[in-house]
């Protein structure tokens, strides 16, 4: 056989065989998975990661601890999931991305770590692990935003007044009563909607260029959105005036419907008609929640039981992974709290009701007060697993964890029932 001819048809096979082999690899590969997560505070997620420990304290979440740790005992680093975070205060809002780790919860500058983790770290652990997909989350969450204004979406119409606010706001002069109706409703106006347009600009902006966040991402193959979380409720869950009948049956019945739309509008302004969507259920107080908040929580799940979100919108309970323990002593950090207010303004069932106490004495009356109503071993469980308030499941790392990994297995469920 000519020698030329046969290095000829080698060359040709090799080059056949590497096309065919990267044309394999490229029919295997799949899109790359797509995540947001929005909400206000608790979304944004205020666990120190100094609270880490505390989640190695139970055999059932052990194993947790070691997924958010590597070998070194540093967070862990995902090597397949990356996150971009959009946060800020005001108009004074910017971008944090990179390889999800911990340090993406709440921040006060937004492109530096904060030292928290949110709901994030976890989800995306458990993300990383059940998926073959790289992976993306699209994170946006700001502090004290409602539902009713700030991320009102389009479909539910422009803020009306209730019945309860038009007699009230229009009657005389009052605590909490707008001062000038004109400028309220302009600025209530203005408002309205804000926060959910920065966040579905801020996702298209990711969407429009994934390699800046993603750099392996094959154009190519592209991009699945493949679900949304919910984790949002504080500021509506305290708003009288805009629930005015909060701890009546049906008292939250406008932040269901809100919220379905809000659902709705989310999926088309993103173009992802049945993408899985988790409703994160407020947990604050977990079992010993009020009345309110009872009636809050179920206003939160309602749209998962509506005809058309059937098998795409499912509710997540977070209560149970509120730590009652941390709880109980929080409620007395509160009655120490009480009583350095009650000192301060001379309760007449309380010291100093005659207002002699000077400020060593009252600082001295709260330190023996505080001793003898918390013990030293519940002082070190709080340092140990606590790092917030109440309003933020107590910036309990553990909490956030399990949050996270529920929203997760929730989505992912939904994910697989849909392939199938």
């Amino acid at each position: 056989m000519n020698l030329h001819f046969q290095n000829s048809t080698m060359k040709h096979l090799a080059t056949f065989l590497i096309t065919a082999l990267f044309a394999a690899a490229s029919a295997d590969a799949k899109p790359l998975k797509v995540f947001i997560l929005a909400g206000q505070s608790n979304m944004e997620g205020h666990a120190r990661v100094e609270t880490f420990d505390y989640i190695g304290d139970a055999p059932a979440t052990a194993t947790l601890l070691k997924m958010m740790r590597g070998a070194d005992g540093k967070p862990t680093v995902c090597d397949h999931t990356w996150i971009s975070y959009f946060t800020g205060s005001g108009e004074n809002n910017g971008e944090g991305f990179g390889k999800l780790t911990a340090g993406y919860g709440s921040r006060s500058k937004p492109d530096e770590d904060g030292g928290k983790i949110g709901p994030e770290f976890t989800f995306g652990l458990t993300m990383d692990a059940a998926l073959a997909e790289p992976v993306l989350i699209i994170k946006t969450a700001w502090g004290g935003k409602s539902l009713h204004t700030d991320f009102r979406p389009p479909s539910a119409g422009p803020y009306v007044l209730n019945d309860y606010q038009k007699k009230l706001y229009y009657g005389p002069p009052g605590h909490g009563i707008p001062k000038d109706m004109d400028q309220w409703l302009a600025e209530k106006k203005k408002d309205t909607g804000h926060y959910y347009r920065l966040m579905i600009e801020h996702v298209k902006k990711v969407l429009a260029d994934p390699k800046r966040v993603v750099p392996g991402y094959d154009a190519a193959q592209g991009y699945e959105l493949a679900g949304f979380v919910w984790l949002q409720g504080w500021n509506d869950l305290v708003d009288g005036h805009t629930y005015p009948q909060a701890r009546q049956p049906g008292g939250y019945a406008a932040y269901s419907e809100v919220l379905a739309h809000f659902i709705r509008d989310v999926r088309r302004d993103v173009g992802a008609p049945a993408m899985p969507f988790v409703i994160g259920v407020l947990g604050v107080d977990g079992a010993t929640a009020g009345a309110e908040t009872l009636e809050f929580r179920k206003a939160l799940a309602a749209p998962a039981a509506l005809a058309e979100f059937k098998g795409n919108v499912i509710a997540v309970q977070t209560a149970p992974f509120w730590s009652e323990e941390l709880g109980a002593i929080d409620k007395k950090r509160e009655k120490v709290s009480q009583m350095r207010h009650f000192l301060d303004s001379k309760h007449k069932d309380y010291a100093n009701a005659d207002g002699q106490m000077t400020e060593e004495q009252k600082r001295e009356h709260v330190k023996k007060f505080e001793a003898e109503l918390i013990s030293p071993a519940e002082v070190a469980l709080w340092k140990r697993g606590a790092s917030n308030a109440g309003y933020h499941y107590l910036g309990c790392a553990k909490t956030f964890a399990l949050m996270g990994r529920a929203f997760a297995e929730a989505t992912l469920g939904m994910m697989k029932e849909q392939k199938r």
